[in-house]
């Protein structure tokens, strides 16, 4: 059947959309080790020298931000990725940052 997977908690064929098992009511969203707000306080105060970054996993792109913090160009990126960070939502938040 189209649209079916199975449940993480009991493994009966569930819809796809549904959030919870109608069977033993395990949470089919996926959850992240990170916490969003956490990425946030990160991306606007320790945005220019990427501690947002390193938090998220991403350290590559941390130290390039250490590498260039001087250059204000970091403090800005960090700003729009607060803001970014701010609009999304825990599932998307949860899909991209595991």
């Amino acid at each position: 059947m189209a649209g079916m997977v199975f449940c993480r908690g009991c493994g009966k064929e569930i819809h796809e959309s549904a959030n919870a098992c109608p069977h033993c009511g395990a949470s089919q969203v996926a959850q992240s080790s990170r916490n969003r707000t956490a990425a946030i306080f990160m991306a606007f105060f320790l945005g220019a020298f990427g501690g947002h970054k390193f938090y998220l996993g991403k350290v590559g792109m941390g130290i390039l931000y250490l590498l260039f913090f001087w250059t204000i160009i970091p403090s800005i990126v960090a700003f729009v990725e607060c803001i970014m960070l701010l609009c999304m939502s825990d599932d998307e938040f949860a899909r991209k940052y595991p």
